[in-house]
């Protein structure tokens, strides 16, 4: 066997996972074979087992299932994948109801199907360490968990005590397995699992699961019992109001719970299989196994960097602005364990960018997830100013002031001078192109810009935007700085608006596009819900601010006549500069844009857009709509990528989830592309850009980046 070692000495059987040539152990197609081959030969030895211990020989227990084959998987295949798991169920069964006692030995994480095989074992040992991670996150790779996950989960922990850990994925550590009673017994070290296994065989000879005891009865209650039935009648249609039908994982995982508590054990675990053959082979598992796991590994795993060029977490940053943007800035930095000197015009202004980390920690405190004590040491770490003198000794200064060259320009010039020896400067901006505000530094080299978003608490993705003669240096200390404070980075070249700022402006000003076509409001906001987005295109350009998308709108133009050239504003910015300029509309801060916010009611649709804008005669129909919001940030992200601001598609995919709210079911704005193919992709965008503009048009320098980077499996 090449990813089982079997051994039988003194009537105990092991059975050690250590697939060769990988870090983890995989359910890949050797180690199906091999656990075959391995229950055989348990069957055969069966007179001579006392017990059985399932065992690791990695730094982990088991990683669950091989992925890059799933990814390698077509809808024809969904047959043989039922066959292979319900074999793999098989020899599971066939271990546990063997009439000796079987025991799971945790070394470390067991994730997805690595749980489910930890699940073998009557009885579950695990290392008392905090940092391993159990659980079945199955759901958030578009499948479930199929490999006796939720039928067990389920008669452990009942119906609405296992929907956390199978709908929700919630991940969760030996200690609080143990309180769950999902492990039964917790040791110091590695060395004391096999000990311990073997004290536990001998105390109990015989042993079988729970659901295989004659008195057995689900926790909490069958389907059919009066409180989980009115429950259960209504949960479907809450769950679709959270996926919007777009994500047929938790849908499934919920029929399975259900229909599987309704019947036997091994009924139940079929059931499993046939919902897990069919996700398993679909193009939304497909996206989100490739983003979620192997993209976000990607990032996670760290940027290129020169190879003297050490690790790096400031001790203390610098912010110049304490506005909104500046003040999350601080906390996450402060949550984090980073001194932060917060600087402002006054210090009035600073002090109350200081206490907006007092104002999100406080309902932690509140609620006792967080000590009085800890609040107080993470404000202690934000020192509020008005002196640039007070900046002296930063290893990093972020600006975070208004979007205006000439400000940006000064501030730069104003706090440069105090960074440490070594230090770096960093702008914040969304927008305005980091070559050009380089030129105010006096070493472009060592400059670079740091985009967070907002709510910055929130918001996990930062992107790190390399100027023209930004070093490598910079650019993976800047790397450093966002990972250590537990933020996704997404690294991109110069250019106006960047990846993120570019790509979502195109989805806002679609919508404000449409909306001048006579589109109505309505079709054009509940169009981009239908399709996955988080907020409609208009409620977004509100929340934002009309009149920043003026003002950018104002910028571009200036520097282009800069340049000598004449910007040409698209239909939806010229829109949204009448709704600013003639119709006094500049957004939500400013009393109101496309919608009214009456105190104490409900935002509505400002009822003179119908008046303004809504054309009787206009033509549209509700797939077109979704297609026009997606599909241009898609040719947007595409273009990115043919011009080099995108270097990875990973990049492009994080970026346009995490940063701009693609549709997670999509895989990212690239992925939506290579999902449906680069030739379908482009003839449904001929199709958009002959009817609605060259936003659309996908040119051959852009084709040919598409095809070059696709990911091969």
């Amino acid at each position: 066997m090449k990813t089982i070692r079997y051994e039988l000495a003194d009537g105990i059987a092991t059975l050690t996972f250590d697939e060769p040539g990988s870090p983890v152990n995989t359910m890949c197609a050797d180690w199906q074979r091999d656990l075959t081959e391995a229950t055989a030969q348990v069957v055969r030895d069966k007179a001579g087992i006392q017990g059985i211990v399932l065992a690791s020989a990695k730094s982990t227990f088991f990683a669950g299932a091989d992925l890059k084959g799933t990814m390698r998987l077509q809808p024809s295949d969904a047959p043989a994948v039922f066959a292979e798991i319900e074999q793999t169920k098989k020899n599971f069964r066939t271990l546990e109801t063997l009439g000796v006692p079987v025991v799971s030995c945790i070394n470390g994480a067991a994730l997805g199907g690595g749980w489910e095989v930890a699940l073998v074992g009557h009885h579950r040992i695990a290392v008392d360490n905090p940092k391993i991670q159990l659980g079945l996150p199955e759901i958030t790779l578009g499948l479930i968990p199929g490999a006796t996950g939720i039928t067990k989960m389920v008669r452990l922990l009942g119906l609405m005590g296992a929907q956390p850990y199978i709908l929700e994925s919630q991940l969760f550590n030996p200690r609080h397995a143990l309180e769950r009673g999902l492990v039964h017994e917790l040791v110091a070290s590695d060395a004391d699992l096999r000990p311990a296994a073997l004290a536990w065989i001998a105390a109990h000879p015989t042993a079988h699961h729970p659901w295989d005891e004659k008195d057995y009865r689900l926790p909490g209650g069958s389907p059919s019992s009066p409180k989980l039935a009115g429950m259960l009648s209504v949960a479907p249609a809450v769950l679709k109001q959270k996926t919007r039908g777009l994500y047929p994982a938790p849908e499934a995982a919920l029929a399975a719970m259900v229909e599987g508590a309704l019947v036997d054990f091994d009924t139940a675990t079929r059931i499993e299989s046939r919902y897990l053959a069919g996700l398993i082979v679909s193009p939304v598992a497909k996206a989100m196994i490739n983003t979620f796991f192997f993209h976000m590994n990607a990032i996670k795993g760290g940027h290129s960097r020169p190879k003297d060029v050490p690790r790096f977490k400031p001790a203390q940053v610098g912010i110049l602005g304490a506005g909104m943007m500046g003040a999350g800035i601080a906390y996450a930095q402060a949550s984090k364990g980073i001194a932060t000197v917060l600087k402002d015009v006054t210090l009035e202004q600073a002090e109350k960018g200081k206490a907006y980390s007092a104002k999100i920690t406080q309902p932690r405190v509140d609620k006792g997830r967080m000590g009085p004590h800890d609040q107080q040491a993470l404000l202690g770490r934000i020192t509020p100013t008005a002196s640039a003198a007070d900046l002296a000794g930063c290893e990093l200064i972020i600006e975070a002031v208004f979007e205006n060259r000439d400000l940006k320009a000064r501030v730069t010039q104003e706090a440069e001078p105090l960074l440490a020896p070594g230090g770096f400067f960093a702008s914040n901006t969304s927008t305005l192109p980091i070559g050009g505000l380089a030129k105010a530094s006096r070493d472009a080299s060592k400059f670079i810009g740091i985009h967070f978003f907002s709510p910055v608490d929130k918001m996990k993705l930062v992107e790190i935007i390399r100027g023209p003669q930004t070093s490598d240096e910079t650019v993976a200390r800047a790397y450093d700085y966002v990972q250590a404070l537990g933020k996704l980075p997404i690294v991109v070249n110069d250019s106006r608006g960047f990846y993120t700022s570019r790509t979502f402006g195109t989805y806002v000003m679609e919508g404000a596009a449409m909306l001048g076509e006579g589109i109505p409001a309505p079709v054009i906001e509940n169009a981009a819900v239908q399709a996955g987005m988080p907020v409609g295109p208009l409620a977004v350009l509100d929340e934002t601010a009309l009149s920043l998308s003026v003002h950018v709108l104002d910028q571009t133009r200036a520097d282009f006549a800069a340049e000598g050239r004449t910007y040409g504003a698209t239909p939806g910015e010229l829109l949204v500069e009448r709704m600013v300029k003639e119709l006094n509309r500049p957004g939500r801060a400013g009393g109101g844009g496309f919608y009214d916010y009456p105190q104490g009611g409900r935002k509505h649709l400002w009822p003179q857009l119908k008046p303004l804008f809504e054309r009787a005669d206009t033509p549209w129909d509700l797939q077109t709509v979704k297609d026009r919001l997606l599909y241009r940030q898609a040719v947007e992200t595409a273009r990115c990528l043919a011009e080099g601001v995108l270097t990875t598609v990973h990049d492009g995919n994080i970026g346009s989830i995490f940063g701009i709210g693609f549709p997670a079911w999509t895989g990212g704005a690239l992925q939506f592309i290579y999902g449906m193919g680069v030739d379908r992709f482009q003839a449904r965008c001929a199709e958009l850009a002959a009817r609605h503009g060259p936003g659309f048009a996908l040119d051959a320098a852009t084709l040919d980046a598409l095809r070059r980077h696709q990911p091969v499996w």
